[in-house]
């Protein structure tokens, strides 16, 4: 006999315990006596929505994975420039863990996401964090100021003569010349330094979240491709 989820209208046996479509649970009856008059109507163990996340659950795994994943990230380490992978794979890996014990064993796309986005956050502002202390111990600590600020102004320098020639063309040379020093100015001094290297800090930060929203997102895809029953 069939019936259909009271959900996504989808046809299921009546025997299972929750539509293979959306991951509604499903009541089930079942006949008990020898003449097979009497018969309880009950309810198998509740099985979590497909599209739901448990996030006692799923925490504990976004912690053991983004912490890890913040680390190589950062760029205190020489494995920073390969952050947006690590995130991915982070994000991904804790779907699939997080689904090792989980009725049904799969969960949206959008579950996913949201899974990815917790990790990719926790990641993202451990690996800025790092990024930004790493920078402070080298300068104040290791007093390595100059050549931190020697390597600032040589790429400074390049950069501004390339916009230079870019605004010459939409202006007179004597103003562009004037607005390329006084943009140089800014990026020279101390704040301008300090407020270059944290929206290049944040904007790697939001790569990251991106990066992990979407490994989140392709690992329930796989998750789902793999383990969710077929109609």
């Amino acid at each position: 006999m069939e019936i259909t989820c009271t959900r996504c209208h989808q046809t299921i046996l009546a025997d299972n315990t929750y539509c293979p479509a959306c991951g509604l649970p499903q009541l089930v009856c079942s006949a008990e006596g020898g003449t097979g008059t009497s018969v309880a109507e009950h309810l198998i163990e509740p099985v979590r929505d497909a599209g739901s996340v448990d996030w006692k659950a799923a925490l504990r795994v976004v912690l053991m994975l983004a912490v890890p994943a913040g680390i190589l990230s950062s760029e205190a380490t020489p494995f920073g420039l390969l952050g947006m992978f690590w995130m991915a794979a982070a994000a991904a890996l804790a779907v699939f863990l997080y689904l090792r014990r989980q009725r049904p064993g799969w969960i949206t796309m959008g579950a996913g996401a949201r899974i990815g986005l917790v990790t990719g956050l926790l990641g993202g502002w451990l690996a800025f964090a790092i990024s930004g202390s790493s920078l402070y111990m080298q300068r104040f600590v290791f007093h390595q100021a100059d050549q931190i600020d020697g390597e600032w102004k040589t790429a400074l320098v390049a950069s501004q003569e390339l916009t230079q020639q870019w605004m010459a063309g939409m202006s007179t040379p004597e103003m562009a010349h004037a607005q390329s020093a006084k943009a140089q100015a800014w990026m020279l001094s101390p704040g301008g330094h300090a407020g270059w290297a944290a929206f290049g800090f944040a904007c790697d930060a939001l790569f990251l979240l991106f990066f992990a929203v979407a490994g989140g997102a392709l690992g329930a895809r796989i998750m789902a491709r793999t383990r969710r029953p077929q109609v």
